[in-house]
């Protein structure tokens, strides 16, 4: 049994996370989640999907990285007429 970093529970289907070189154990995705899961820049939600990012910056979405100034990014294509 292997013990999850974030709560402690010892857990006979505990798993492992490597990141960045670095070998992380969890007993569940939600402890995962907490442990490396990265924060919007603007808002700090956890960032459980792919997020946007720009120079060096990661967000939740195209709205808060405008928030911080970076007007780049979209969440959606523009739509047209013919689509």
């Amino acid at each position: 049994m292997a013990k999850c970093e974030v709560c402690g529970n010892e857990y006979d289907k505990a798993f492992q996370v490597v990141m960045n070189n670095e070998t992380f154990t969890f007993d569940s995705f939600e402890c995962a989640i907490h442990a490396l899961a990265p924060s919007c820049e603007s808002c700090g939600v956890t960032i459980v999907g792919h997020g946007v990012e720009a120079y060096g910056k990661i967000f939740c979405c195209a709205h808060c990285a405008e928030r911080e100034g970076v007007t780049e990014l979209k969440d959606r294509a523009r739509e047209t007429e013919n689509a």
